[in-house]
């Protein structure tokens, strides 16, 4: 294998099937596109009511395996059982699962009963430590999605419409927000904070920054500066995008090398049609 198909590939890497740990979205769909494409066998996790069904069919069954939210071990003994010697986990599980619908088995209960502080980074972090433990390493879930990921600068035409002041101001916040484990993101306006992220994601986020109804709205996606790049990564894709121009927010500032922009080129062409402008920092 060369390292060079991805800067996120362990360079003594040898080809050996990558466990695919997919939630809901396109992400999973895309990381299975670029692995098959660099040579990389493949074996899917599914986790039932999120995974998209079109991805759990595209794996014959003998190189898949479903599990419910919450069944860690599991998880563990179908990573075991498919011969991975990596994993990777790409989407997202729905927030509202940690409080309904979560199906822990006793390995996930012990992690739950352990842990003072539950967020992400948290259940995730013990999460891919339990995976590590059974010798399975853990990928960066940027793995093979080099080109996609935000890049310094304004990625769409133009010139950047935000003052500078502002954007500062909306990077300071979200920064901040990020290193107490708050969120990853924020929506500000001159200078004044108009909504921050917590559990419920960004979407929500933006709406209820649209909310306002006025102008000049900056939605500034970052990570915290310890980031965990084996999980959590912050995304970028087109129902973000919708969001953002159904609430008439026109820019988003993206932490450059961090955030993952979906199927990056279209995304791009679709922002600068709706006016939105899209801005690395």
């Amino acid at each position: 294998m060369n390292p060079a198909i991805s800067q996120f590939i362990p360079a003594d890497y040898e080809g050996q099937p990558v466990g695919l740990i997919a939630g809901k979205g396109y992400y999973p769909t895309l990381i299975r596109q670029r692995f098959r494409d660099a040579g990389i066998p493949l074996r899917l996790i599914s986790m039932e009511g999120e995974t998209d069904d079109a991805l759990v069919e595209s794996f014959p069954p003998e190189e898949r395996a479903a599990i419910k939210v919450g069944q860690l071990g599991k998880m563990l003994k179908h990573l075991k059982k498919l011969e991975c010697q990596f994993a990777l986990m790409a989407g997202q599980v729905t927030p509202k699962r940690l409080f309904h619908g979560l199906h822990p088995d006793l390995k996930a209960l012990a992690i739950l009963n352990s842990l003072k502080v539950r967020n992400a980074e948290t259940i995730f972090g013990a999460i891919a430590s339990e995976i590590e433990q059974i010798g399975i390493q853990m990928l960066d879930a940027r793995a093979c999605l080099d080109d996609q990921i935000a890049t310094p600068g304004l990625m769409t035409p133009g010139k950047l419409k935000v003052p500078a002041e502002f954007l500062e101001h909306g990077i300071r916040i979200a920064e901040g927000a990020a290193d107490l484990d708050i969120g990853q993101g924020c929506v500000v306006r001159k200078g004044t904070v108009l909504a921050v992220e917590a559990y419920e994601g960004t979407d929500p986020m933006l709406q209820r920054a649209g909310s306002f109804k006025t102008d000049g709205l900056i939605f500034v996606k970052t990570v915290k500066q310890k980031q965990d790049y084996r999980f959590d990564i912050p995304i970028f894709g087109p129902r973000t995008l919708e969001v953002m121009h159904a609430n008439s927010i026109q820019t988003a500032a993206l932490k450059a090398g961090s955030v993952i922009l979906l199927d990056k080129f279209a995304l791009i062409k679709e922002a600068t049609q709706l006016g939105i402008e899209i801005y690395g920092f």
